[in-house]
């Protein structure tokens, strides 16, 4: 998600990267404007539990291989558009104890599984993860405009075929200890799937861990914390005991992934694609013809020159709900929907990605009026013209789901060996 999420901190550091679904937030007043207001948008989506263990409806499609999952970009929890979400099942470590969670985010801006306390049932209990102190983890996840809070925990991740053993994940929840002063300055609560917009993140981007090499040798304010009680003190904290993109840890198939959506014109009320799991591990996943993007190691980013503009900070990233860059070109919306531009037209737009390798491709895409796409498009899902301004500065060009759709796109691990070299990076 650069979730809405995590672009506060994804360029200082190695954090999650995901500008998300916050900003579906927004969408989301827009086409409730648009469409008249009042109401809460009338989809039955909204009435999606934060206790969800309903899979994913499977439309008719042929079967999946055992390294692949269903993706759906659908109304979801809160009928936000361009959000891909996929089922997972979390497991008590070591047991068949399990619950499985739909409408999860996939998000390849960010990096580990993050899921909701009030979707455990007691049936499902996850050890609390412990520092090498002994001292009980929590961790603050920053959004662009809000955080998440909970206890660091361990689970067995099940996805496909796939699985991941003891993997520390974050498991969302206001109530535990005490919030710290320094996480509620990032913004809003994103504490419920009603507030995140989704039942969790599967966050499978280019690292392995969500803070790094940044957390281990000092305490970063608004991350990680040991607790005792309800007092939480900032702490350093191994790479080991970090919540974790779970694809390092399959047996197999752990090299990257591969996130494959149809294309769209104009818009649809649901498309359905597949995340594969593996980068030139099967038949299903190799990589052909994709260009190699090299990325920072240090924080994931590559260059976009687009017009007279360089964004050094650039992404792709499945968790965010439309491009995002700056541009004196196109007109902001009228507020309130002054996240996004309007232009009088459709625009068709080129740009050119530098990776960090040094390999250059040029990319064509089309920004729409996004009130005239709320009214056009009412009650639709996947709406691949949708871009704005929000949450970025004039060095970030965040390459949301519109990017995604007609593509094949790669994210291949830090430190994994693959067919296109070494990750991290990102290919299409």
């Amino acid at each position: 998600m650069r979730y809405l999420s995590s672009f506060s901190s994804a360029f200082s550091s190695s954090r999650s990267s995901t500008a998300i679904t916050l900003l579906g937030a927004a969408l989301l007043a827009l086409l409730v404007t648009a469409c008249g207001g009042g109401g809460g948008g009338g989809s039955s989506a909204s009435a999606s539990s934060s206790s969800s263990t309903t899979a994913l409806s499977a439309p008719s499609s042929p079967a999946l291989a055992a390294n692949a999952v269903r993706v759906t970009v659908d109304s979801g929890v809160s009928s936000v558009p361009n959000m891909p979400f996929v089922s997972l099942t979390i497991c008590t470590p070591g047991t068949t104890q399990c619950q499985t969670l739909d409408h999860v985010l996939v998000d390849t801006g960010s990096w580990g599984v993050r899921i909701f306390a009030s979707q455990l049932p007691a049936s499902v209990p996850l050890p609390q993860q412990q520092n090498a102190s002994g001292n009980p983890v929590a961790e603050c996840m920053q959004f662009f405009d809000g955080y998440t809070w909970g206890s660091v925990r361990l689970a067995d991740l099940q996805i496909a075929g796939e699985k991941a053993s003891s993997l520390p994940i974050q498991v969302i929840d206001p109530n535990y200890a005490s919030l710290p002063a320094a996480c509620a300055s990032f913004g809003s609560s994103r504490n419920t799937p009603a507030t995140l917009q989704a039942n969790g993140i599967l966050g499978i981007g280019v690292f392995k861990h969500d803070c790094g090499a940044n957390c281990v040798q000092q305490a970063v304010d608004g991350t990680y914390y040991a607790c005792s009680g309800a007092s939480c003190t900032s702490i350093p904290l191994a790479e080991q005991y970090q919540v974790a993109n779970p694809i390092p840890y399959f047996a197999t198939d752990n090299n990257g992934s591969m996130l494959s959506l149809p294309t769209v014109s104009g818009g649809a009320a649901s498309v359905t694609g597949q995340l594969v799991f593996g980068i030139g591990t099967q038949t299903n996943n190799t990589l052909g013809g994709a260009q190699v993007i090299g990325v920072s190691p240090s924080n994931g980013t590559f260059t976009t020159v687009q017009g007279s503009n360089t964004y050094s900070q650039s992404i792709l990233d499945s968790g965010s709900t439309g491009l995002f860059f700056a541009s004196s070109a196109m007109p902001v919306c009228a507020s309130p929907n002054s996240s996004y531009y309007c232009p009088a037209s459709t625009e068709q737009l080129s740009a050119m990605i530098e990776g960090v390798n040094g390999v250059t491709s040029a990319v064509n895409f089309s920004v729409g009026n996004a009130t005239t796409i709320a009214q056009t498009y009412s009650g639709s899902s996947a709406l691949p013209l949708l871009a704005g301004p929000a949450f970025v500065t004039s060095t970030i060009f965040d390459w949301g789901l519109p990017f995604f759709y007609g593509r094949n796109v790669y994210a291949a691990v830090e430190q994994q060996a693959t067919p296109g070299g070494t990750g991290p990076y990102v290919a299409y």
